[in-house]
């Protein structure tokens, strides 16, 4: 048996232009080269994180074509938290006012972890949670709670 290495992550999205820009809204980088785009729109975008991980966003219509079992849904939300680790408290915080100041919604102000991050999270055009995340600060560390 080999061992799985997680390298990618996709996310079938109502409305790319919106993705992209919600993305590039809290950091990073696609350049316009990385839109894969046909007569119809916008399909495909593949965003390469420092570490080699993949987050790709794909359209409900190139869905339909690589997944035989795709059933497009309007419902937002998930069950997934899509977390990014970012440099400070204070870019938590940015981040955070920055994406909900353009709309976007929140589902957890920021706010210090019992482990010591600085944590937050928004929700993109589709309704996936979003996780800000800085480094622990040994300073704000306290018990984990009691559940």
């Amino acid at each position: 048996m080999s061992n799985a290495i997680l390298d990618q992550l996709n996310l079938v999205v109502r409305d790319m232009r919106q993705s992209i820009a919600f993305y590039r809204l809290i950091g990073l980088d696609i350049p316009e080269s990385a839109v894969w785009s046909t007569g119809s729109g916008a399909h495909h975008v593949v965003m390469r994180m420092p570490d080699g991980f993949e987050l790709a966003l794909d359209s409900y219509a190139l869905a339909e074509v690589y997944n035989a079992g795709w059933r497009g849904t309007d419902e937002p939300g998930s069950r997934t938290v899509i977390g990014f680790r970012l440099a400070d408290a204070d870019a938590v915080d940015e981040t955070y006012r920055r994406t909900t100041a353009a709309g976007h919604g929140a589902a957890q102000p920021p706010y210090y972890t019992f482990w010591g991050s600085r944590y937050a999270i928004i929700v993109d055009p589709d309704g996936n949670h979003i996780g800000l995340m800085s480094p622990p600060d040994k300073a704000q560390r306290r018990g984990p709670p009691n559940i």
